[in-house]
C-alpha cells in the first residue's frame, strides 16, 4: 500500500479540518514510503457517533496488559561496529552495545556524544555508514519493517499532529502496524486512563500541555506490544505523579521480559531504575556497566554518586566554577 491509500483511509476517520498530510503522518508514526513498509491494510471505520462514546467507554473490554515480550532472545538489542559521519564530522566511531531481555540500560553522554545518532539508527530514522543493528534477532537495517514492529519509540520532542485527537492519532498508528481497531481502541483507552487523561481521548491535542502530549507519545510507543522500548528523555514535561508511574512502567516492562534503552540527563532517576549504564563521549564508548562497575572504571570511591562518577569519566568541567563564570563576580 502506498501513501495515497493512507490519505484515503482518513476520509471516514478524521473530519476534513483535522486531516494531516499523509506523508508527515507516515514519517512521524515510524514508517516510510516504501512499498514493503506500507504494505498494510487500513480499514475505514467511522468515529463513534456523538452520545455513544460513554457507552463504549463503559463497555466490558478484554484485559489488555502492558507488553509481555518473549524471553528467548539472547540479546534484545545488539549494535556492532556502528559508524556514522556527517561530512567530515564522525558522530559514531564503531559503537558496540548490547541490551538484554529484562534489562533497563541507560545511555548517557554530553551534548554531541552520539546518543541521538545512535537512537536514530536503532529506530530506522537514519542509516549508519557501516555496522549492524539487530532488534530481537531481526536485522534492523535489512528488514526495517519487522524491526519497527517490535520497537516502541518515544522521541525527545513528541510529534503528534495537534489537530488530531488521541483516539484518531492512535488509530492511525495502530493501523500502520496492521492492528485491529477494537484492539487499538481498548489499549488506547486503558493506557490513557492509566496516565490520567482518559477523559481527553476525543479532544484535539492542540490544547494539550507538553506533559499530556508526552503521555500520548508513551501510549503510542506501548500500543503495538513492543519487545524493545527506546525512550529519549521520556520524563520531559511530566508531573511528579506520572514520573513515578513511568518509572514503574519501565521496571515492569523489563520484569516481563522486555528491554529498555533509556536516554536521559536526569542522573538521579538513572541511578534508581537502570540495571546498567553506558557512557558515550565524542562517538565512543567510555564505559558500560553497573554503578559499582562504573565507580571502579572511574577510580571513584565506593560511595560516590553517579553524578561524580559521570564527571570523572567524561572529564566534565567543575559545575561550581562554571556557575561562577556564568554569573560573574559576586
Amino acid at each position: 500500500m502506498r501513501i495515497e491509500q493512507l490519505a484515503d483511509a482518513q476520509t471516514k476517520i478524521i473530519p476534513q479540518r483535522n486531516r494531516v498530510n499523509p506523508r508527515d503522518a507516515a514519517r512521524d508514526l515510524g514508517s516510510s514510503e516504501t512499498e514493503g513498509w506500507l504494505r498494510i491494510r487500513v480499514q475505514r471505520v467511522a468515529r463513534p457517533a456523538r452520545g455513544t462514546q460513554s457507552r463504549v467507554r463503559n463497555a466490558r473490554r478484554p484485559a489488555i496488559d502492558f507488553p509481555t515480550p518473549a524471553r528467548q532472545d539472547a540479546r534484545m538489542l545488539q549494535l556492532r561496529s556502528l559508524r556514522k559521519s556527517y561530512g567530515s564530522f564522525t558522530a559514531l566511531h564503531g559503537l558496540d552495545l548490547d541490551v538484554q531481555p529484562g534489562e533497563i540500560l541507560a545511555l548517557l553522554g554530553p551534548n554531541g556524544a552520539g546518543k541521538s545518532t545512535t537512537v536514530r539508527c536503532i529506530v530506522g530514522l537514519q542509516q549508519p555508514d557501516s555496522g549492524t543493528v539487530q532488534v530481537a534477532g531481526i536485522d534492523a537495517l535489512a528488514d526495517a519493517p519487522r524491526a519497527r514492529a517490535v520497537t516502541g519509540y518515544v522521541p525527545e520532542l513528541p510529534r503528534l499532529h495537534d489537530a488530531l485527537t488521541p483516539r484518531e492519532f492512535l488509530l492511525l498508528k495502530g493501523r500502520l502496524f496492521s492492528m485491529n481497531d477494537e484492539v487499538i481502541t481498548a489499549r488506547a483507552e486503558r493506557m490513557l486512563e492509566g496516565f490520567g487523561i482518559g477523559t481527553r481521548i476525543d479532544e484535539p491535542m492542540a490544547s494539550f500541555s507538553k506533559g499530556m502530549q508526552q503521555k500520548v507519545s508513551l501510549t503510542a510507543a506501548l500500543l503495538t506490544d513492543p519487545k524493545l522500548l527506546v525512550l529519549d528523555e521520556p520524563l520531559s514535561g511530566l508531573d511528579v505523579e506520572t514520573t513515578f508511574t513511568v518509572k514503574e512502567v519501565m521496571r515492569t516492562f523489563a520484569e516481563r521480559g522486555g528491554a529498555v534503552l533509556y536516554c536521559s540527563h536526569i542522573l538521579d532517576v538513572v541511578q534508581t531504575v537502570a540495571h546498567r549504564i553506558a557512557v558515550l563521549a565524542q562517538g565512543r564508548m567510555l564505559a558500560c556497566g553497573t554503578v559499582v562497575e562504573l565507580r571502579a572504571t572511574a577510580g571513584s570511591g565506593k560511595d560516590a554518586d553517579l553524578g561524580s562518577v559521570y564527571r570523572q569519566l567524561t572529564h566534565a568541567n567543575d559545575p561550581i566554577a562554571a556557575a561562577n563564570a556564568i554569573l560573574g563576580p559576586g
